[in-house]
């Protein structure tokens, strides 16, 4: 996301972004209006988060077309859109002309986005859409492992941004399996060193919450952090705002601890 970057105490402040998908996951359980995702991501944005980020998937369980029409017309904050490199994903792209786009893999089975996507296997493909994204100043942002050889691909393929995926970090956390973490974190540090040294931004996101973002939001060459579940789930305990204010201030705690 283009939002100028701040400073915290001597450190670069690092962003968040908070998807509201399952804001309308809840809303589509029942049908009608409510909860209105819109009226989450300005909740949000009132609560420190520097821009948005909503999924619109193929078979539209969650986001729906209005919300990402709606989004981009009322948003004060960058949108990222996530959507799988196809046509149909691209032709909305094109017509909204969000902030920014993250290409994720997708399945119509899973519940959530598993991993990261091919790149290396789907490089000629991705390397068209990126181009056609870039070519109508969308920013390109590639959901990747931090592997050497997907960083490298994107870096290929002409990425503006990667966005590393922390789930099996939070999920070895989640096992306190203290090998594992040390093994995943370290993967996420040196996928982060490559990714900035090939001139990419540098992202990471999925299954964060208040007791497994600091490991992340102390590597440097992070600048933006994408988390939604977890915040949604808190709201529902103490709101919204607070969440978001309190996840905000664990990622500044621990730029200041780097």
């Amino acid at each position: 996301m283009t939002v100028t970057t701040g400073k915290d105490e001597g450190h670069e402040a690092l962003r968040l972004g908070v998807n509201i998908d399952h804001v309308a996951t809840i809303r589509n359980a029942r049908g009608g209006h409510h909860p209105d995702p819109l009226r989450a991501a300005h909740i949000a944005i009132e609560g420190g988060a520097d821009g948005i980020t909503a999924h619109l998937r193929e078979d539209r369980r969650h986001i729906s077309d209005s919300d990402i029409a709606r989004l981009k017309a009322e948003l004060t904050r960058p949108l990222n859109l996530e959507m799988a490199a196809t046509d149909e994903m691209v032709a909305i792209a094109l017509k909204h002309v969000p902030n920014a786009c993250c290409l994720v893999p997708e399945r119509r089975e899973e519940r959530t986005t598993e991993g990261g996507l091919d790149v290396v296997g789907g490089a000629s493909h991705l390397s068209t859409v990126v181009d056609k994204l870039k070519t109508a100043g969308i920013r390109v942002s590639l959901f990747i492992e931090p592997e050497p050889a997907a960083i490298d691909a994107s870096a290929r393929v002409g990425a503006d941004i990667v966005e590393l995926h922390t789930g099996a970090y939070c999920v070895r956390a989640l096992e306190d399996d203290v090998t594992g973490v040390a093994r995943e974190l370290e993967r996420l540090k040196v996928g982060a060193e490559l990714a900035h040294a090939a001139g990419m931004e540098v992202h990471a996101g999925h299954g964060l919450t208040y007791n497994t973002v600091k490991a992340v939001a102390r590597l440097p060459q992070i600048v933006e952090l994408n988390i939604g579940h977890f915040l949604i789930g808190e709201a529902i305990f103490g709101g919204l705002t607070a969440a978001v204010q309190h996840m905000r201030a664990l990622m500044a705690q621990a730029r200041r601890e780097t």
